[in-house]
């Protein structure tokens, strides 16, 4: 089990690492919170203390034995992130003041560092605060960068703590390995929609969890990632570069676009296969019992990419309701990909809109059945299967 220490420092974003230390405990991490003693002016240990079923640290001199703290904290952490972090702080570490126990503690640990501001917007944009972000991350610390809007003290700008989800990407980030840095990735996700009028399309049932997932492990392991993405109610994840699209012509010009820069390719979007040949120009009216659409075929991007790939590495998804290793078998060799995901859309836990998947792989030489997971455990799974395809390549 990995211990992450969430340092806390005296900001009024400091009652929202409550949630993000009950998230990192459900995702079964180690937690260990230390405080400043301005922190515990707007949240109070004995809240984080019930959080994580342990005492919280404030002082270096507390009556707990005779360890150095900031030492033996320091040494057991795998990663370290301070949360909220003010202006102040950030000062602090920036110059190597250590004159508490959070920034002891920081400055002794040698494990992966990430720190999530929060602060006023006058703070955050001075000039000195700058620099001592950017100098900060020349020692190699990492930034969550804040988000933008209503601060506490009333002014609207950039301050405002990131997301949880946000954060706990990042804590991911730098606990990952990184067999994917210097590399690009492009994924596409969900689905498109393909209009019939001003008002009214056609489209189809995925969510995008799948794309997202991947997106989002990518990053984790170090590529520069650019998401295509359709119409979805997801979050982008953090870091990831999203390009929205609508419709299946649309997304075969973005993929066209950026393809040929990209070490791996992942189609993980439900592409619209037909598109109406005249999309009317109003509301069709409800005039008869029945209506007839003419459609017209959408170019098929995983075959382009088949056909015009020099040294990428492609990734294709197929779902199916029947046959589906015959089926998949088929595209694969049809679509020319490296690596095709085939699920069945009648298997439990598979399938749109799920949390979970269960497929097979379809690689050149190899059928490989995967039990039911989560789609996080499985972008995981096919980004070291694609990996490991293109060093099998570069031999």
């Amino acid at each position: 089990m990995k211990t992450i220490i969430v340092g806390i420092s005296g900001s009024v974003a400091a009652y929202k690492t409550c949630d993000l230390v009950r998230a990192l405990k459900k995702l079964n991490y180690d937690i260990e919170v230390i405080m400043t003693e301005n922190a515990t002016k707007f949240i109070s240990p004995l809240t984080l203390g019930a959080l994580i079923n342990k005492p919280v640290l404030v002082d270096d001199f507390d009556d707990q034995g005779y360890q150095i703290k900031h030492i033996s904290y320091a040494k057991k952490a795998d990663c370290f992130i301070i949360v909220p972090a003010t202006a102040n702080i950030i000062g602090k570490i920036a110059n190597g003041v250590c004159d508490d126990i959070v920034t002891s503690t920081f400055l002794a640990a040698t494990c992966p560092k990430l720190i999530a501001p929060a602060m006023n917007v006058n703070m955050y944009d001075n000039l000195a605060t700058q620099r001592n972000i950017e100098r900060c991350k020349t020692y190699g610390i990492k930034f969550v960068e804040p988000g933008y809007g209503l601060l506490a003290c009333g002014d609207v700008g950039r301050g405002k703590l990131a997301d949880t989800d946000d954060i706990i990407n990042m804590v991911e980030y730098c606990l990952s390995p990184k067999p994917l840095k210097h590399k690009r990735v492009l994924v596409t996700a969900g689905p498109t929609q393909e209009a019939i009028d001003p008002v009214r399309y056609i489209t189809n049932h995925s969510s995008g969890k799948m794309g997202y997932a991947l997106a989002k492990r990518a990053y984790q392991l170090g590529a520069k990632v650019t998401l295509i993405s359709g119409p979805t109610d997801l979050r982008v994840p953090y870091g990831v570069e999203v390009i929205n699209i609508k419709s299946a012509r649309a997304m075969f010009e973005a993929v066209k676009e950026s393809y040929e820069k990209q070490d791996y390719i992942i189609k993980a979007a439900a592409v619209g296969d037909y598109r109406v040949k005249e999309i009317a120009t109003n509301k069709i009216k409800k005039h008869e019992d029945s209506l007839i659409l003419e459609m017209v075929k959408n170019d098929d991007i995983l075959t382009y990419l088949g056909a015009h790939k020099t040294t990428q590495t492609i990734c294709g998804f197929a779902m199916e309701t029947q046959n589906l290793i015959e089926n998949a078998k088929d595209k694969f060799k049809r679509k020319n990909c490296d690596l095709l995901v085939a699920n069945n859309l009648n298997e439990n836990g598979a399938g749109f809109k799920k949390d979970t998947n269960k497929v097979t792989f379809i690689s050149k030489n190899d059928v490989q059945s995967i039990e039911l997971m989560s789609k996080d455990e499985l972008s995981d799974l096919i980004l070291k299967k694609l990996i490991k395809i293109k060093e099998s390549h570069s031999c």
